[in-house]
């Protein structure tokens, strides 16, 4: 296995928002907010590049699929789509990836299937070569949204993904196209049905978990910390307190989506028991799992 990190298109959010009820006093001390309030924000993804040559992509971030008004709105920063500018730099195109896999369906982790928006042109569904991995019970909501995260779904998408006839709903723990190295875990605060994907080492030990929504970054491995955009933020601390001692028992790093400044970090505790990362890595250029 060879990991990459791939980089999306970058967004600007409410910090308040971004840190539930955490005071600014000190959410601002981990990450600066311009004069607007909003913090920066990556939409990373991460391709994987298995012993059988297969090209597989986890998320595809917020693309640019956004009208003008709306990518103001979410402070979609760039104008070209740069999660196809990334691929090509890593020597791909989006008809090279062979697979897809979402954690779930809101708009910053499955935008950039998209291409992008132009007035007069009918948005299209890229990758026509992947197959797209969704969580079964998400996708049930992501087609029946409360109304309290309708607006964080694409409608088209939906259509898009459904009629391609290469939708792959993922209800166990593994997938037999995916094969061995690849392990599916399950989360409800942030979103009903919330897919995480393990990169599986050898000997099920230093591996490396996409971390998605559950902990967008660093400071969200802290515990307490939730988003003002999380479903259920008392079920999602103890889920994140039962995924976080898992994952340091057995040495598997944490590959960080939101995260402007790291991309993945082991976890580890600090004096007080508190967890915290280390081996902190902006990006991951072709590394291989076990050098991770």
């Amino acid at each position: 296995m060879r990991l990459t990190s791939i980089e999306g298109n970058s967004q600007k959010l409410d910090g308040g928002a971004m840190f539930g009820n955490v005071p600014r006093a000190l959410w601002s001390r981990w990450v600066e907010p311009d004069a607007q309030h909003r913090i920066p924000l990556a939409c990373r993804c991460l391709l994987v590049q298995d012993d059988q040559g297969r090209n597989i992509l986890l998320e595809a971030g917020i693309g640019i699929f956004f009208d003008p008004k709306l990518k103001d709105r979410y402070g979609v920063q760039e104008d070209e789509h740069r999660l196809l500018q990334s691929l090509q730099q890593a020597g791909l195109s989006h008809t090279d990836i062979d697979a897809v896999i979402l954690s779930h369906l809101h708009f910053d982790h499955a935008g950039g299937l998209l291409s992008g928006w132009h007035e007069h042109d009918k948005q299209q569904l890229l990758f026509p070569n992947a197959l797209f991995f969704v969580g079964e019970q998400h996708w049930q909501r992501a087609r029946d949204p409360h109304p309290r995260d309708r607006a964080s779904f694409i409608p088209m998408l939906n259509e898009m993904l459904h009629d391609s006839g290469r939708l792959q709903l993922v209800t166990a723990a593994q997938h037999d196209w995916l094969g061995a190295g690849f392990r599916f875990s399950y989360s409800d605060g942030h979103t009903p049905g919330l897919m995480l994907t393990e990169v599986v080492a050898a000997d099920d030990r230093g591996g490396v978990v996409y971390c998605a929504d559950l902990i967008p970054g660093r400071a969200w491995v802290h515990l307490p910390v939730t988003m003002g955009y999380d479903r259920y933020p008392e079920h999602l601390i103890d889920e994140k307190t039962t995924f976080l001692e898992d994952k340091l028992k057995r040495n598997v790093s944490l590959y960080f989506t939101h995260d402007h400044a790291c991309a993945s970090a082991a976890v580890s505790r600090d004096e007080q028991g508190k967890y915290v990362t280390v081996n902190e890595r902006k990006s991951l250029c072709a590394i291989e799992l076990c050098d991770l």
